[in-house]
């Protein structure tokens, strides 16, 4: 006896589209949603993980730079030496 009303629901749900796009409308929010937080988490993970250590980075190289002046400009010079043989046609 449970069959029949089983299938007259799924009929009635079939025959519903205002059903279905509400349904479906929900799906698509909640994707949205879904979607804006995890671009949210992925866009504080990079600031977090690239960024800050980045400018860590800089600012450790800046200190040294000052503390070691002629060792940082033997590095920028090599650097430059070897970037510009390889660059070269």
């Amino acid at each position: 006896m449970s069959e029949p009303t089983t299938q007259n629901a799924a009929n009635r749900n079939a025959a519903d589209p205002s059903h279905q796009s509400g349904m479906s409308q929900q799906a698509r929010d909640t994707a949205n949603r879904v979607a804006a937080g995890a671009m949210g988490m992925g866009h504080d993970a990079a600031e977090h993980y690239v960024s800050d250590p980045a400018k860590d980075l800089f600012s450790l190289a800046k200190s040294y730079a000052k503390d070691h002046p002629d060792v940082a400009a033997m590095w920028a010079f090599t650097l430059g030496v070897v970037v510009g043989w390889k660059l070269k046609p």
